[in-house]
């Protein structure tokens, strides 16, 4: 795990990370995830351990590009965190 997580369910970088336009990718339990930014955040959200790729996405929804979307967007996905991971 990080040193300093911006989410206190997943293992996921502060918002100055996504600020230069890197995506990420990580899991918790069967739930598999991507932060995609650009005009946009974009999170993807699929139960498989496939690369987003090739994964079916079960579910993706967009939040503004600033760090209140950035929290927003982060609310959203610690709400579909698994119970039991």
């Amino acid at each position: 795990m990080r040193k300093n997580p911006a989410s206190e369910v997943y293992d996921i970088p502060q918002y100055t990370y996504f600020e230069f336009g890197n995506t990420f990718t990580g899991s918790y339990g069967k739930l598999s995830y991507k932060i995609i930014p650009g005009e946009n955040f974009t999170v993807q959200i699929w139960h498989s351990r496939l690369c987003s790729e090739l994964a079916d996405i079960e579910e993706e929804q967009t939040y503004p590009m600033t760090e209140d979307g950035f929290h927003e967007m982060l609310r959203w996905l610690e709400t579909k965190a698994p119970t039991g991971k």
